[in-house]
């Protein structure tokens, strides 16, 4: 199957370093229709993390309809918290 790439693609860089990139697609079955898919994308460890994504398809009459994910979100990582180590010792026993 052969590569496919989209009719354009435009790129802005966020303050906190993350990238926001909007690309429109030709449609598979219908040359006229288009996917539009906007994302946020940020370097961790050395890797490309989508943080979000949203897919829009165009019909070749002009309707519009949200896609649905075709993959998981990535994760948001919940903060490591360390709890202090609780002593029980004779509370009034």
């Amino acid at each position: 199957m052969a590569k496919s790439y989209p009719k354009f693609k435009f790129m802005n860089r966020l303050p906190n370093g993350d990238y926001l990139t909007i690309s429109v697609w030709p449609g598979k079955k219908d040359p006229k229709a288009e996917v539009l898919t906007i994302q946020i994308r940020r370097l961790e460890g050395g890797e490309w993390v989508t943080m979000g994504r949203l897919a829009v398809y165009r019909s070749s009459d002009g309707s519009y309809s949200q896609l649905p994910e075709r993959f998981p979100q990535a994760k948001v990582k919940e903060p490591e918290v360390e709890f202090p180590s609780e002593e029980l010792g004779d509370e009034g026993t």
